[in-house]
């Protein structure tokens, strides 16, 4: 499994909650390789926009 991957299926386990889902992003987009960080993006946006759009757009700003 690589990095991006288990990025995606803790971002999915803590989504209940706006707190720890912005927390493990910032934690996610950190520990993936550069070039994936396009990709998660992409995922969080197709999976996450409607709940999250604010956490999504602050996360990738940095």
């Amino acid at each position: 499994m690589t990095r991006l991957e288990y990025s995606k299926e803790i971002l999915q386990k803590v989504s209940f909650s706006k707190e720890l889902f912005e927390k493990e992003l910032l934690k996610s987009k950190r520990s993936i390789k550069s070039t994936d960080v396009l990709d998660l993006k992409l995922w969080c946006e197709n999976q996450f926009a409607a709940r999250y759009p604010g956490v999504i757009r602050r996360s990738f700003l940095e």
